[in-house]
């Protein structure tokens, strides 16, 4: 067996907090504040300060002890410090930690292992290639890969998308406030409607049919407006717009489009790939596969950042140097990332985030019983959402407000997401236990229970 069995990963003590924040975590976030960028935004929401973490559990400065449902924002999927990843870390750190794209085991093992876990088609018949560290640097990777194979310039992306804070994924970001003060960025990108029942008034055949019809003439209609299209960017599941699942037909519709134009179709997996959604990748849930796919987030195994673009063979149309970054060759984060992929296949954790993710999925709507806020509970695998709105159907951002801060105060940690803040959003680690999942549970539901619209829980 690849490492311990996942109940010895973590804290003995979760949930466990006083007085929060702490005072040792008081003083570290006033530091901060202090000197680093104004920009820096978790702790506003949650002031604290880590000091060490251990499987789906986290330790803060003043020794308060919480459940971890964000996981970094699903980057530690095999969970805090895991023995068997970091075991390789300590012995690859010794050796050799950055060597740009020369080969070495690490790098040749780790795209072995992707192509060994890739979706559908692209098994057996794909490169990868590693740029910049960032999930942005993966999309970016993407862009220059459309264009450079089809000489388009137009991109399609979705409404409610995210895609990073560069200029070319923030150019596909649907978030008109995240961007609106760098513009102008990147021309010809054009938003279609992702397909969002809840929100749209709409059934999910209707959602469908309507956002593929808008696709389709953005496309092949003389006055779609997008004179020379280079490819179509879409999330299987939309992260930071509310963990969106799309209905059945979609992802297909686009796959379709994608072939009867000749377009590539890229999938943005940075959040919910690598076992995130109960399978490797999310659109293996719809059985359609992408002709590139971006990955990063969990891709460095332990929180090392590394970000990858897999991409179909017949693209592979580039030279040397067409795609650089200095940081491509970060084999410490090569190596931690195989090792994830092998605990996460020895402890069978796609099958465990599935189970899991049900139950976390059905005590949502158990608690949406007693408080009408909560509109629709979402996901797949680890990967869940839960909208709130009120009567009138407006989000309810407030009361997810609320619920995180009473979830922080009783040791769990959530985090939000959703155009409107309304979406809280879970994304434990995979390492997760039921024992571990019940306790968090509760007090998230306890936090549901009281939650109303405009006061705090």
């Amino acid at each position: 067996m690849a490492g311990p069995p996942i109940e010895e990963l973590h804290f003995d003590d979760a949930p466990d907090v006083g007085e929060v924040p702490g005072p040792e975590s008081d003083r570290l976030v006033r530091k901060q504040r202090e000197i680093d960028s104004s920009a820096v935004a978790y702790p506003n929401d949650m002031p604290l300060a880590f000091e060490e973490g251990k499987g789906a559990t986290l330790r803060d400065a003043d020794g308060n002890t919480f459940i971890d449902l964000f996981a970094g924002i699903g980057v530690l999927n095999v969970g805090h410090a895991n023995p068997y990843v970091m075991e390789a870390v300590h012995e690859q750190a010794d050796k050799l930690v950055h060597t740009v794209d020369f080969p070495s085991e690490a790098r040749l093992e780790l795209i072995e292992k992707l192509d060994e876990i890739a979706p559908g088609e692209l098994a057996g018949d794909n490169r990868v290639i590693f740029g910049g560290p960032t999930g942005s640097d993966a999309i970016e990777a993407a862009i220059k890969l459309a264009k450079y194979n089809t000489g388009g310039t137009g991109l399609i992306a979705f409404r409610g998308a995210y895609h990073g804070p560069t200029s070319g994924p923030m150019s596909l970001t649907s978030n008109k406030k995240f961007k609106g003060h760098y513009t102008p960025l990147l021309p010809d990108v054009v938003h279609a409607p992702y397909p969002y029942p809840l929100r749209q008034g709409k059934s999910e055949d209707e959602a469908v049919k309507d956002a593929l019809e808008e696709v389709r003439a953005i496309v092949e209609d003389p006055y779609g407006g997008l004179a020379n299209p280079a490819g179509i960017f879409a999330e299987p599941i939309q992260g930071e717009g509310g963990v969106v699942v799309p209905p059945e037909g979609f992802l297909e519709g686009l796959r379709e489009i994608a072939d009867d134009n000749a377009l590539p179709l890229v999938f943005d997996e940075i959040q919910s790939g690598l076992g995130r959604s109960g399978e490797w990748f999310a659109c293996e849930h719809y059985d359609v596969t992408p002709d590139a796919m971006t990955m990063a987030k969990a891709l460095g195994g332990a929180g090392f950042p590394l970000s990858a673009t897999m991409y179909r063979e017949e693209l592979d149309t580039w030279g040397p140097g067409d795609h650089a970054g200095t940081y491509r060759g970060h084999v410490v984060a090569m190596r931690a990332g195989t090792r994830a992929i092998e605990y996460i296949q020895a402890h069978d954790l796609l099958a465990h985030a599935r189970e899991l993710g049900e139950y976390l999925r059905e005590r949502l709507r158990e608690a949406g019983e007693d408080n009408e806020l909560l509109a629709e509970v979402r996901g797949k695998g680890l990967f869940i959402g839960a909208e709130f709105a009120g009567e009138d159907g407006e989000p309810a951002d407030d009361a997810v407000d609320a619920i995180q801060q009473y979830c922080y105060e009783h040791g769990v940690l959530v985090w939000t997401a959703g155009r409107h803040g309304s979406v809280l959003r879970l994304l434990p680690p995979l390492v997760l236990t039921h024992e571990l999942a019940e306790t968090a549970m509760d007090v998230v539901c306890e936090a549901i229970e009281h939650a109303t619209p405009t006061q705090s829980v």
